[in-house]
């Protein structure tokens, strides 16, 4: 049954109805249309459409059709329908004719789906938002059974400064927070209720559209009916959310995919997220960070698809924006699955802390904090810089370490070198040197470990 035939003699093609038909994917928002259209019927009630009777029994039928959905009963498949609000329409009429036929009064498709859209979005992130508090508790409990260990922090994806592992958690703690506070950001603008606008320019019903919006949970109506039909911007902010955190995964991702590798050998990730190859039985590859890795670019692709669809449309609703769904739809399901699975990940590996440790005493990773010495000697920060790149040539001349090299080479190169460099160049010292807000010291990492974990509840 489309609901726009009368003007029409004769039957779309089926390669147009291929191309125009949206219920294999619009079906996900069935709840949300039936939602909207519950609200709607009361709405035609006070606006003196419908009579008690009429609808009483539009919303009994609503109702019973909601259930269905919720339970994943609707037989989709074999329904003729062009999208989920014909196909609940169609079902409205076969269950109570004419009666059935006048829920669309003062409404149009675009004001429809526009809300439906922005229904499911606004569920959907409640439910992100979960999503990416339960991987930065995983991230927390990896931090936790991992405190003292001590890690090469990366710079060039060269050996730059030792780190305690927890900090690395730590930092994408603070990722995945800032997605958390982007997804809270978009439901201020998101929260606004275009139901009422009808096509274009609004309805001659006297709905009362701020109770509309107040029965489905909105805080307020759009205020402008044009813009109400043809803003997408909710979904665009969707995958910008999206694809910021799925690039944080990605990251996230690429390091654990290094720290597992052979070459460092820091971790080992579970048999749960890992797989094997069908050739050489002693691999065990990384394919749950290499698809997280991997969707990160098909999330991207949804974002540039939409804004591209979106810069060269003229007011009001165009078909085009039927391309906003398939898009955000997936990058939903994938940023959902990805987050799951990375919290899999960390809850699953397990760290190798003597070769964590030997790696981050490796690489001359000490220099700073020799220079560091020399300026506590009165020498200037550039000077001692130099003097600290002078004996790491020493030292790899020798093929030992700084802390190796006997003290009369270091007085060579500066004769304020003392025997008291000597503890200033253990790794323990370097890391919790670094006492600050915000720095790896064993102190203030565990302070920083414990505030989180205190304000996860209140986090989302």
């Amino acid at each position: 049954m489309a609901l726009w035939g009368g003007r029409f003699a004769a039957d779309s093609s089926s390669m147009f109805r291929q191309v125009n038909d949206s219920l294999p994917f619009d079906r996900v928002m069935a709840s949300q249309d039936i939602q909207g259209s519950i609200i709607w019927s009361r709405g035609l009630k006070k606006a003196g459409v419908l009579t008690d009777d009429e609808q009483a029994q539009l919303e009994a039928a609503l109702t019973e059709l909601k259930a269905q959905a919720d339970a994943g009963t609707l037989d989709f498949d074999a329904s003729p329908e062009e999208d989920i609000h014909s196909f609940v329409e169609a079902a409205l009429i076969e269950k109570l004719g004419d009666i059935g036929r006048k829920l669309h009064t003062g409404r149009s498709r675009n004001d429809q789906v526009a809300t439906d859209f922005r229904l499911w979005v606004r569920e959907h992130v409640d439910s992100l938002k979960g999503d990416l508090v339960a991987l930065i508790r995983s991230l927390l409990n990896t931090a936790s059974r991992h405190q003292e260990a001590i890690i090469p922090g990366y710079t060039h994806l060269q050996r730059a400064q030792p780190i305690h592992f927890a900090h690395w958690c730590l930092a994408y703690v603070e990722m995945f927070k800032r997605d958390l506070s982007r997804l809270s950001d978009m439901q201020s603008r998101l929260n606004q209720c275009p139901l009422g606008s009808g096509a274009l320019a609004g309805t001659t019903y006297p709905v009362d559209r701020e109770t509309i919006a107040q029965e489905l949970g909105f805080a307020s109506p759009c205020l402008n009916s044009l813009d109400a039909v043809s803003d997408r911007d909710f979904v665009l902010e969707l995958l910008f959310c999206a694809s910021t955190s799925m690039m944080h995964m990605s990251r996230l991702a690429e390091d654990l995919i290094f720290y597992n590798s052979g070459e460092a050998g820091f971790l080992q990730l579970g048999d749960s997220v890992t797989s094997g190859s069908s050739l050489m039985p002693q691999k065990k590859n990384p394919d749950a960070l290499e698809l997280m890795r991997g969707k990160c670019g098909r999330v991207f692709g949804h974002l540039q698809a939409l804004l591209v669809t979106m810069k060269g449309l003229p007011l009001a609703y165009n078909k085009d924006m039927q391309e906003d769904k398939e898009g955000a739809i997936d990058a939903v399901n994938q940023w959902h699955c990805c987050l799951c699975i990375a919290g899999e990940v960390l809850d699953s590996l397990s760290l190798n802390e003597d070769r964590c440790r030997e790696a981050a005493t490796q690489g001359y990773a000490n220099a700073t904090e020799l220079a560091d010495y020399l300026v506590g000697k009165g020498i200037p920060f550039r000077t001692g810089h130099d003097i600290a790149g002078q004996v790491v040539l020493k030292a790899i001349e020798a093929g030992c370490a700084i802390e190796a090299l006997p003290l009369s080479d270091l007085q060579q190169v500066c004769d304020k070198i003392d025997e008291d460099v000597y503890p200033v160049l253990q790794l323990e010292f370097g890391v919790n040197q670094r006492n600050i807000l915000g720095g790896t010291s064993k102190e203030t990492v565990t302070k920083a470990l414990y505030q989180e974990l205190e304000s996860l509840d209140k986090l989302g």
